[in-house]
């Protein structure tokens, strides 16, 4: 046990739990289920639930895990560039959704993942953005009549 207090796991997997409960306790006082169905406190009493059943499992796993292997793996930093790339995309594309709108942020975000991070070709980043884009706005707007953001431009 001792050990396993050193490994971020278990810290990292405590904290999470910690959320969790934080998550579960508050949609308490949302409505579950209401008369058209699921309310505002389904989905995060749920997701709240699992977060902290997965982490406690993490801390678990921290704690009857045998000693750490004695060669450890370098840092892949251009893996981590990729992750803080795709990170980053995400932070601009929310900040262009009240000026660009729904349609046109995604599409860009989905073009900049697939052309750029995962290198794929032109017709398919544009093929599977803007359609993606336009899925995903027909669904929300025409099928769970639920208004996605709209920018000045569209």
């Amino acid at each position: 046990m001792h050990d396993a207090i050193r490994k971020g796991d278990f810290w990292a997997g405590l904290f999470l739990a910690a959320l969790g409960a934080f998550i579960v306790e508050e949609s308490m006082g949302w409505i579950y289920l209401g008369e058209e169905g699921p309310g505002a406190g389904f989905f995060p009493r749920w997701y709240g639930i699992a977060m902290v059943l997965l982490s406690l499992l993490m801390v678990a796993g921290a704690v009857f895990k045998g000693p750490p292997a004695t060669r450890s793996r370098a840092v892949a930093w251009g893996e981590i560039r990729r992750a803080m790339g795709c990170w980053a995309a995400l932070v601009v594309c929310i900040a262009l959704l009240k000026v660009l709108g729904f349609l046109i942020a995604f599409s860009l975000l989905g073009w900049f993942l697939i052309a750029v991070m995962f290198r794929q070709p032109q017709k398919i980043a544009l093929g599977v953005s803007v359609g993606g884009s336009l899925g995903f706005y027909l669904l929300f707007s025409f099928g769970l009549d639920l208004p996605l953001p709209g920018g000045m431009l569209f």
